[in-house]
């Protein structure tokens, strides 16, 4: 099974948080976006590729062929894996299907029809909060936390309303 160090949702995926904040912090030199959209889209994996810092492989995969990557053994021992999704339905599906994720770091999600505020900048539907509600009882420890420097918050205090 490969290392992920960090998974995080995050609508945007690579941009500057995540390669200035989250890769220093975890020490991630691989990228693993789960996107079937992105995963099908040579330009915009280009774009991505070209965002990420030098020397750090991105690859993005549908939700399948990500199941299949991240439960294999990776072909270096130094390989640690930042994984990136745009939606809490892509992490469950990592789960349910075996993919080792304990810690799950909510970042970016913004507003689209059936969102609404849920965290700060983070939108959620009550479908995501559901998954969310799911994904905790699967043992996946859920922070709010949109960078490195803020303080995390529980998925448990966001929805007690004690977040602030």
């Amino acid at each position: 099974m490969r290392d992920i160090v960090f998974t995080r949702i995050d609508d945007r995926l690579i941009h500057g948080q995540v390669v200035t904040g989250w890769m220093r912090q975890t020490l991630a030199n691989r990228i693993v976006i789960v996107d079937d959209l992105v995963a099908k889209d040579p330009f915009m994996l280009q774009l991505l590729k070209m965002a990420a810092p030098p020397k750090v492989q991105v690859n993005a995969y549908t939700i399948e062929d990500g199941i299949v990557l991240l439960k294999e053994e990776p072909k270096s021992a130094n390989e640690k894996v930042l994984v990136l999704a745009k939606t809490p339905e892509v992490i469950l599906a990592l789960v349910e299907a075996g993919v080792d994720i304990t810690h799950l770091n909510v970042g970016g999600m913004g507003s689209k029809p059936g969102r609404k505020p849920l965290f700060r900048n983070i939108q959620a539907s009550p479908e995501e909060i559901e998954t969310f509600k799911k994904l905790s009882s699967l043992g996946v420890n859920i922070e709010f936390r949109v960078i490195v420097t803020n303080k995390g918050v529980s998925l448990e205090d966001v929805l007690a309303g004690k977040a602030k």
